[in-house]
């Protein structure tokens, strides 16, 4: 018949569209991991350069919007900007996985995550400017932007996973990835408490603390956050070393675990002439930025490594995978047939 449509036209459009929208939801995952990232750049300079009280009250910087005259004041209002700004986007990034469906079914639980600990992370802003940035508030709350940059890094992962097979991040967990991530969490916080206390200059020698004339709380202080350190980088050493012994050259995640050990060896680097040259503003920075890029970088690791592993029978069973005998099976069909 004139004008009739091929049969399973119009299931092609459907699936490009598909295909469409899961790309669209991939750049905006992309852009919002991007987007977090600067924001716990952005945040690490407002705290060293002390510009954490640059704004008297809140949201609104001294009764105005725009227009700050002031650097601190600016460099302040500029971070409140850029929440707001991962804050749309993550809230966009929520609305599309829900809109594209069954294809991005992996996405969904970890973008409302994402939209949970964003809207506590901006009631703890709030809170730590009511409160003169306490020390204790502040290191929370950069607990709580890293558990945040976490989320939005898993959520990047999961929408690159293949949608028609299993996958979750929290039930294929390996102990030792998870083991390397809380290390390396703990010790960038630890690093925010003694930054916050005051206790950055109380050794000017590394590793150890030789000659300080500090005060003994402070040299404490520094002393449990470099034994924080040696426990945390060597779990992540051993486990981007057993990831790196699993898959072969020329993968992803392969580059992806060489990233995260150079950035390791940077981080301490840097954090050992931080100590030396009594943390100057643009080195403390700079010390936290590598750490944000190293967290991040090492939970893109954990996640696609545990999407790759062997997952335990009773794990697989609560979530309707198919054994592990089967997955094998099926792999192995699929390279013949």
């Amino acid at each position: 018949m004139i004008g009739r449509r091929p049969e399973g036209a119009g299931e092609e459009r459907r699936g490009a569209g598909r295909d469409r929208a899961l790309g669209r939801l991939r750049v905006l995952a992309l852009l919002t991991l991007v987007a977090t990232y600067s924001l716990v750049v952005l945040g690490s300079t407002v705290r060293v350069t002390e510009s954490g009280m640059g704004c008297r009250g809140w949201p609104l910087c001294s009764g105005q919007i725009g227009a700050i005259d002031r650097f601190h004041a600016l460099l302040e209002q500029s971070h409140r900007y850029l929440v707001v700004l991962v804050t749309l986007l993550v809230i966009g990034l929520a609305v599309l996985a829900r809109r594209t469906g069954e294809r991005a079914r992996h996405v969904r639980r970890p973008s409302l995550l994402g939209v949970g600990t964003i809207a506590v992370q901006i009631v703890l802003g709030a809170i730590t400017v009511v409160t003169d940035n306490a020390p204790v508030t502040v290191a929370l709350h950069l607990a709580v932007g890293l558990c945040f940059l976490g989320v939005v890094t898993v959520t990047a992962v999961a929408s690159f996973a293949d949608p028609e097979r299993p996958w979750s991040a929290l039930v294929a967990a390996g102990r030792l990835g998870c083991a390397a991530v809380a290390g390396l969490f703990l010790v960038i916080v630890s690093g925010s408490l003694v930054v916050d206390g005051g206790a950055e200059g109380a050794c000017a020698s590394w590793p150890v603390c030789l000659g300080s004339r500090a005060a003994g709380g402070l040299v404490a202080l520094q002393l449990v956050h470099r034994s924080v350190v040696l426990v945390g980088a060597g779990l992540v050493v051993v486990y981007l070393l057993s990831v790196l012994g699993e898959h072969g050259r020329g993968s992803l995640l392969r580059r992806l675990a060489v990233a995260a050990l150079a950035l390791l060896a940077l981080q301490v680097g840097v954090g050992a002439l931080d100590a030396v040259l009594r943390a100057p503003e643009a080195l403390a920075d700079l010390h936290l930025a590598l750490a944000g890029a190293l967290f991040a970088t090492l939970v893109a690791v954990a996640a696609i490594a545990d999407r790759r592993r062997t997952t335990p029978s009773r794990a697989r069973q609560r979530l309707g995978w198919p054994s592990s005998r089967d997955a094998r099976r099926e792999r192995v069909l699929t390279r013949t047939g």
